[in-house]
């Protein structure tokens, strides 16, 4: 009895398990997509090819950085700093005072002697150290739907301290980059010739078309009791105001330079360039220094010896390396393993 009772056991166990539902497996489906398995590059850095690799980064930078570094020096600069030399003896252990007084006279002199032959356009730029434009109070201190929209003139929620004039005027352009305009000038004389300087197309093109409206004109501007840089001239809209563009594009680092003209005549080498300049803008009270540059350009743009050292540099370590590595090499060459051991060189197992 105990013996069909067992065996009518294992049958009923049987037919429950013939009927109860499988298990749903969360496996996906094979694919050797899935499974990243598809073909693939997968290089191995043997010793040839990382010799190879250095070689041939030397053999292309080093004449690209020789290129680069005769470019640069083609590059024509007369450089000359003005701030310190245009203060009076009588004022000079004091030039904040001299700078504030406006009842000086801050006219001021300068001879640049030509030494190669300039091409022109001759590009006439101030350059300013220890003025930190990028200081976060001074960047944020404008307001951009203002300076391209007419009927935006009152929007100044952003342009504190220099947003209004007498508590009650709206300023137009607000903030403290405009107030702080650069405001010295200059004038060139060359065999008793005024040289005429080009301020037509010193800005971005992007910046006059999109960022200054045509439309938007200086209001209350420079007519608080605190003056911070040049005035601008009522009746040119800001579009056309080309300083003011330059100016508004902040600098990144404390020194920088700045397009003031372009002078459109050549100078031969052994000419003087006489130089009459206005020096208003105050750098002396934070110890900032003013120069003054005439610079040429070439295919590369400006004087920049840094691209070409650098290329130099990385082209000259790599061929040391190099060569380096193809000494060890000869000398004590390491054996290479057996690539077939790797796992990429392995059939997938199972499938």
């Amino acid at each position: 009895m105990s013996s069909n009772t067992a065996s009518s056991s294992i049958d009923g166990a049987g037919s429950g398990d013939s009927a109860a539902p499988r298990r749903i497996s969360k496996r996906p489906k094979y694919s050797r997509f899935t499974q990243q398995e598809l073909p693939a590059c997968k290089p191995i850095l043997t010793p040839r090819w990382v010799i190879l690799a250095f070689l041939l980064v030397g053999i292309v930078f080093i004449p690209i950085g020789v290129v680069s570094l005769f470019a640069s020096q083609d590059v024509v600069e007369i450089v000359s700093r003005y701030d310190s030399d245009c203060i009076p003896p009588n004022y000079q252990n004091d030039p904040v005072g001299y700078i504030q007084n406006a009842t000086i006279d801050k006219t001021c002199n300068k001879t640049l002697p030509v030494t190669k032959h300039m091409k022109q356009p001759i590009y006439v730029y101030y350059q300013l150290d220890n003025f930190y434009q990028n200081h976060r109070r001074y960047v944020k201190s404008r307001n951009d739907q203002q300076l391209i929209d007419g009927n935006s003139s009152s929007d100044i929620s952003s342009c504190r301290p220099e947003a209004y004039t007498n508590g009650t005027n709206a300023i137009v352009p607000c903030g403290l980059i405009a107030w702080s305009l650069f405001n010295d000038t200059y004038s060139f004389f060359h065999n008793n010739t005024q040289l005429e300087v080009n301020k037509k197309g010193i800005s971005w093109k992007s910046d006059r078309d999109h960022k200054f409206g045509k439309e938007v004109y200086p209001q209350n501007f420079q007519n608080g009791s605190l003056i911070g840089g040049k005035s601008l001239d009522a009746s040119i809209p800001l579009s056309e105001q080309e300083d003011l563009i330059v100016w508004m594009r902040t600098a990144a680092l404390p020194t920088f330079r700045k397009l003031y003209g372009k002078i459109e005549v050549d100078l031969q080498p052994g000419e003087v360039i006489n130089v009459s300049l206005e020096n208003y803008y105050n750098t002396y009270s934070f110890n900032g220094k003013k120069k003054l540059v005439l610079s040429t350009t070439s295919w590369l743009g400006g004087k920049n010896d840094f691209l070409g050292i650098a290329y130099l540099t990385v082209g000259g370590l790599c061929l040391f390396l190099a060569f380096s590595f193809t000494i060890i090499y000869l000398i004590k060459p390491r054996r290479l393993g057996d690539p077939t051991y790797l796992s990429w060189n392995r059939n997938p197992g199972g499938h």
